[in-house]
This record gives structure tokens, C-alpha cells and sequence, in this order.
């Protein structure tokens, strides 16, 4: 059987490019993701242009007992997996800590740091007997800095960075390799999420410089996979040319 990837938020985004990316390299794929009609699509999609096969499974990283459910039924020849990307996450609101959005707060942790752990969880204990594998955590600028108003968001990206490094130590032993990947300012969905539908707030965080695609990272998260087995790429923050900080971009007039 091909080498098998797990993608978590694989509907839009950073995962769907992932997707794209490890099917094109003959990877067959575990896509998981909460919008059935759209993880249809891309499945189908893939299989027909690269001739792999791919296992749907629907569930949020954020309901601990329905995602366990969907992932044991794979069977036993799925759970062989050797590259986990945890992609799921997202940004909710951007106001000052005493104007927060407590229902935000839950919403990124629980998907951000809790669903982060529950995946890796089952699926690091379906690599050890294998005594390989590779997780790929994505992280953010924000766990590397702090800006003002992304208070619970740099948090959960900053706890990303604390596990991705806990998890490398612990899997050590097991032959797993964990890398971060840290994206600065790319443009999908990620802005239009944290606004809550509001497209035109979302489009205005873009203008005026040239943004990181997803594109950009799914190749970078392929040549971390690539690298040979005594390699292991721990930690890349990815910005682009116009960004040197979270905060600081140059903008053209």
C-alpha cells in the first residue's frame, strides 16, 4: 500500500492544499473535516486526477468522543499512517482581553490546542507499534510573538509551540519525528473565520502587499516530509517578503 496522510481541516485552506500537494506524490489520504459536501468534493476530485485512494472521515477535532469514533472504524490498514498534518485551527475575534468573547475563547482552545491533542493522541499511538512517522503541527507567527488584541489566539498558537516541543521529546524514543510549521500572514479563509463572515474587513488585511498562499506552505510542509529519515526539520517560521513581524508589513500606498 502508498504511504498514507492524515490532514486534518481538509476542506479549505492550508489542508485542501495539502491535500493537493500529497495526493500529486502518490500519498493516499485520510481526509478529515466537518463540511461533508465540501470533503466529498475534494475527494472525489483527487482520486479521479491522481488515481490514489482516500478515506472521508467527518468530524470535528473539537468533540473528543465522535472524533474517536470516526477515526477507530478506519481499518486497520488506514491507521498505518505515516504523516499527520494538524492543520485544523482558527482565529475567533480580535478584541482586548476585557471585551473578549468568552464563547470565542472556548472555540480556539478547544479546536486549536484540545483538538490538536486528541488527534495526535490516537494517531501517535497507531505510529509507535511502527516505530515511525511524522507529525506536522501548524502553528503561527502568533505563538512565536504576541500582537495587540490576539490575546487567547497567540495563546493557543503559543501552547501549539509548547506541545510541538513536548511532542518531540516524548516520541523520541518511538522513532517520530514532530516539526512546527509557523505561517506568517497567508490568505484563505483564516481572516474572513475571525471576522465571521465579514468579507470585506477580511479582503482589507491583504490589500496593498503580497501574502503567503497556501500553496507556500503545503510545498514547505513537503519538504520537511521529504527530507531523509535521519533528518528532521524541528521548528520553520514562514513570512512573507513584505511581513517582518506579526504586526509590521510594508504596504504599498
Amino acid at each position: 500500500m502508498s504511504k498514507i496522510a492524515l490532514i486534518t481541516g481538509a476542506t479549505s485552506g492550508i489542508g485542501e492544499a495539502c491535500a493537493h500537494t500529497f495526493a500529486q506524490q502518490g500519498y493516499n489520504l485520510v481526509l478529515l473535516a466537518r463540511r461533508e459536501d465540501r470533503l466529498a468534493k475534494i475527494a472525489h476530485h483527487l482520486e479521479d486526477k491522481y488515481a490514489i485512494t482516500i478515506k472521508q472521515v467527518l468530524a470535528d477535532v473539537r468533540d473528543k468522543d465522535s472524533l474517536t469514533a470516526a477515526l477507530a472504524i478506519l481499518p486497520d490498514e488506514w491507521k498505518k499512517v505515516d504523516v499527520l498534518v494538524n492543520n485544523a485551527g482558527l482565529s475567533q475575534g480580535l478584541d482586548p482581553i476585557d471585551k473578549g468573547d468568552t464563547n470565542d475563547w472556548d472555540t480556539m482552545i478547544d479546536t486549536n490546542v484540545k483538538g490538536l491533542l486528541y488527534v495526535t493522541k490516537i494517531v501517535s499511538n497507531w505510529m509507535i507499534p511502527n516505530q515511525s512517522g511524522h507529525i506536522i503541527n501548524i502553528g503561527s507567527i502568533a505563538g512565536k510573538e504576541v500582537y495587540p488584541n490576539g490575546n487567547v489566539y497567540c495563546a493557543s498558537k503559543h501552547a501549539v509551540d509548547a506541545l510541538t516541543k513536548g511532542m518531540r521529546i516524548d516520541l523520541l524514543a518511538h522513532g517520530i519525528k514532530v516539526t512546527a510549521i509557523n505561517p506568517g500572514m497567508v490568505e484563505t479563509e483564516f481572516s474572513v473565520v475571525r471576522f465571521k463572515g465579514d468579507e470585506e474587513r477580511a479582503k482589507k488585511v491583504y490589500e496593498n502587499f503580497e501574502p503567503l498562499i497556501a500553496d507556500d506552505i503545503a510545498d514547505a510542509i513537503w519538504y520537511v516530509v521529504s527530507r531523509p529519515k535521519h533528518v528532521n526539520i524541528n521548528d520553520m517560521l514562514i513570512m512573507p517578503t513584505a511581513q517582518a513581524t506579526a504586526t509590521i508589513v510594508n504596504k504599498t500606498p
